[in-house]
């Protein structure tokens, strides 16, 4: 697209045409492009290359898989029952999916509309998230097709796994709901678009009571199974706000990191609304981040206490743990801090992608690396990796995918058009009372 642009080439990014004439669902989906040009431009994007390899090994093993069942692709057992596609695809998927409920409660309940710019990539993120998670539990499930049971014929709602289940099934429903705003503009069914934005305030709270309650049960899991997990990763008081607290500044830095990529990959469907704000919104997101790292790491500190597993940091594990806390948690917080102090906004993105890998190397920690601790350790199947992979490579291309058509990046011209009248029309109201 940026070859294309040096033509005088631009995307589709408004309601109608240069002529006056409205766009065709086709002519949107290939971005204004004729079909010549745009085959041309995927061949060339290297990237497109890479994630056709991938599919072209790792669908076939998908199929296989529900062909011939689970334990084909994973050694799972009794001791181990979830492997990559729940301590990656679910336990790490969800809490960098939390950017949706937060981005969400800014903007819409406490008015910061300073952050809009950014809002519906956030909100994007947390539905693609929480959905790929869903594939990845599919995926992991011995009979799928049977979720109909525990969700709607046999309830189990002692359990914290049925809480789990259906907050998620619910808060996917909000998310789709919230996201569809961008869709219908998108389509130009503004009587969609209305009666959502209607709503928006009792979606978002709807948002904040599934995902705060949910983000906590996906660590009160653990307490189902009590000494498997290593000491120093486990805390039956303090096990479920370790995953909430930690879903804060994972959301926010996940919101960072995607803006990052995108601004330097996509920074042609980007609109001068995005790109002109986007540094002070980082260094923004990087303060909350850095404060909810700040809190996290005080209750692991507290936990730790609370229990009495000092004695623990001086085995191997615990120089496993310290490395966690340092690599994961301090040396982020002391980039963040310092790109604030200094407004370095580079120091920031970087400290954000730290971040999320503290992130997942604390849930993989939890749900693989230190379960069953004191027994063997478990090694990923093969066609396991090959999977989890290949959804991945899904979940991007899904992503790029909506990014590059829908209105998450930019503003349809009209629209930004009405907007700025409104806001002009407000503003001229507010002089004269």
């Amino acid at each position: 697209m940026k070859k294309l642009a040096t033509y005088g080439i631009k995307p589709h990014d408004a309601e109608v045409k240069a002529d006056g004439q409205k766009w065709s669902l086709m002519e949107k989906l290939l971005l204004g492009l004729t079909l010549d040009q745009y085959l041309d431009q995927l061949k060339r994007n290297k990237f497109n290359w890479l994630l056709a390899l991938i599919f072209a090994i790792g669908i076939p093993v998908i199929i296989y898989r529900f062909i011939f069942g689970l334990g084909v692709v994973t050694h799972a057992s009794y001791d181990y029952p979830w492997g990559l596609f729940l301590g990656f695809g679910l336990f790490c998927m969800v809490p960098l999916s939390a950017s949706g409920f937060m981005l969400g409660t800014t903007v819409e309940i406490f008015g910061r509309h300073d952050f809009e710019p950014i809002e519906r990539l956030a909100l994007l993120n947390g539905l693609l998230g929480y959905f790929f998670a869903v594939v990845y539990l599919l995926v992991d499930l011995g009979q799928p097709w049977r979720l109909i049971y525990p969700m709607f014929v046999s309830w189990g709602p002692a359990a914290v796994l049925f809480l789990v289940g259906w907050h998620v099934a619910t808060y996917l429903s909000v998310q789709v709901m919230e996201v569809s705003t961008a869709f219908f503009e998108w389509i130009g069914f503004p009587r969609g678009y209305e009666f959502i934005r209607k709503g928006t305030v009792g979606l978002t709270v709807s948002g904040i009571i599934l995902s705060t309650l949910h983000q906590g049960a996906l660590g009160a899991l653990f307490t189902y199974a009590p000494g498997k997990v290593h000491p120093l990763w486990y805390s039956s008081s303090f096990q479920w706000i370790h995953y909430f607290t930690s879903s804060i500044p994972a959301g926010l830095c996940m919101v960072i990191s995607v803006s990052t990529i995108v601004i330097l990959t996509m920074k042609w469907r980007c609109d001068d609304r995005f790109i002109n704000n986007l540094d002070r919104i980082t260094l923004s997101l990087a303060k909350g981040a850095a404060m909810g790292l700040i809190t996290y790491l005080f209750i692991k500190l507290l936990a730790v206490a609370h229990d009495n597993e000092w004695a623990y940091i001086a085995t191997g594990w615990g120089a496993w743990w310290l490395f966690e806390m340092l690599a994961g948690v301090l040396l982020p917080m002391f980039l963040l801090a310092v790109g604030i102090h200094n407004k370095n906004v580079l120091l920031c993105r970087i400290g954000a992608f730290v971040t999320v890998f503290g992130i997942l190397l604390n849930r993989l920690n939890t749900a693989l690396i230190t379960f069953n601790w004191q027994l063997y350790q478990e090694i990923p199947h093969m066609w396991e990796i090959v999977i989890s992979i290949t959804i991945f490579a899904i979940y991007v291309a899904t992503y790029r995918f909506i990014l590059n058509r829908l209105p998450i990046l930019y503003q349809y011209k009209a629209q930004a058009v009405e907007e700025g009248v409104a806001v002009e029309a407000e503003q001229k109201a507010a002089v004269n009372a």
